[in-house]
């Protein structure tokens, strides 16, 4: 459930395009116009305001945007108003050219997405970088992670309930065979993460824990400081329960010395119109305060405001 809350009645993207650039005029930049504006608009409506924006004034919206802001606050209305896919392509190329972190974020954008978002993605980094994200990705990675990222981004699983419980079983015992044998990048061990129904896998998730008396991110913590085991957990995680995966990402991003604002960014940015509602209950479960409150104690300026806004109050 999305936190994202469109007025009623919306004013024409014509209308809000000028709104914008009166935003940019005189002096200073009005930045409570800006958040007034897109922090209650859908995908759909951004992109029919950059174009009506682009006509009108000869100047693509992100441009101006870019002139106009600065620091974290600028880079979470650039990704906000970005097209989903466009923004996930940008997200996924940045991810390529770092090493920190990125592994998880590419993970992130194959697991956390639907089939036919993931399609998008895909089909925007092409026209965006002229080449597949399958190809960027194979070039910047190697060995067992190369093996588990590469299939995870070329899938296009099966979105239905549909699901097999002799298959189910047969492939909790496969996996239970490949973890006991501490063969983590066995080609049946990813082939059956990578391919598979989130449903399929549930169910086979939960034969696992039932057969062998585990879940199976316990068996997957083996060896707690192996890189590619952290990304097994993470895959799991955020294949079959995403809003506790997105939870961990806040938690993390806020519960530290200084804010990995970045993180906090990329998760309420690409969140707020799917399933951002859920994370903040499971936030509020788990850390005992809304997550508007973690946002506003551990950020500030119009930062903080935009990104409030776009997660909402409390956890209605």
């Amino acid at each position: 459930m999305a936190t994202l809350r469109v007025p009623d009645v919306v004013p024409s993207p014509v209308e809000d395009a000028e709104q914008l650039r009166k935003a940019f005029e005189g002096w200073g930049t009005n930045e409570a116009l800006i958040i007034s504006i897109l922090t209650h608009r859908n995908a759909a409506q951004r992109k029919l305001i950059q174009q009506a924006y682009a006509e009108t004034y000869g100047e693509e919206l992100l441009k101006s945007l870019d002139k106009e802001l600065s620091s974290e606050f600028e880079r979470a209305v650039l990704l906000w108003t970005l097209v989903p896919a466009e923004r996930d392509a940008f997200l996924a190329n940045e991810a390529t050219k770092r090493f920190t972190s990125s592994n998880k974020v590419l993970l992130e954008i194959a697991t956390t997405r639907s089939s036919h978002d993931l399609l998008l993605v895909k089909q925007a980094y092409h026209v965006r970088y002229k080449k597949s994200l399958e190809e960027d990705v194979a070039y910047h990675t190697s060995g067992d992670l190369r093996k588990l990222l590469v299939p995870l981004l070329s899938t296009y699983r099966y979105e239905g309930d549909e699901i097999s419980v002799p298959l189910a079983k047969k492939e909790a015992k496969i996996l239970h065979e490949k973890i006991s044998d501490k063969a983590y990048n066995d080609e049946e061990l990813i082939r059956i993460l990578s391919t598979r129904s989130k449903a399929q896998l549930n169910a086979t998730l939960n034969h696992y824990n039932n057969e062998f008396g585990n879940a199976i991110n316990k068996d997957f913590k083996a060896d707690k400081d192996d890189e590619f085991l952290l990304l097994l957990r993470q895959t799991i995680k955020s294949l079959t329960v995403p809003e506790k995966y997105f939870e961990k990402v806040l938690r993390l991003a806020i519960n530290k010395l200084g804010t990995d604002e970045g993180a906090l960014t990329r998760v309420v940015t690409t969140r707020a119109e799917v399933d951002l509602h859920r994370i903040k209950q499971e936030y509020h479960r788990r850390n005992s305060v809304p997550l508007d409150q973690a946002i506003v104690k551990d950020t500030s300026g119009d930062y903080e405001t935009f990104l409030v806004e776009l997660v909402g109050h409390g956890d209605a």
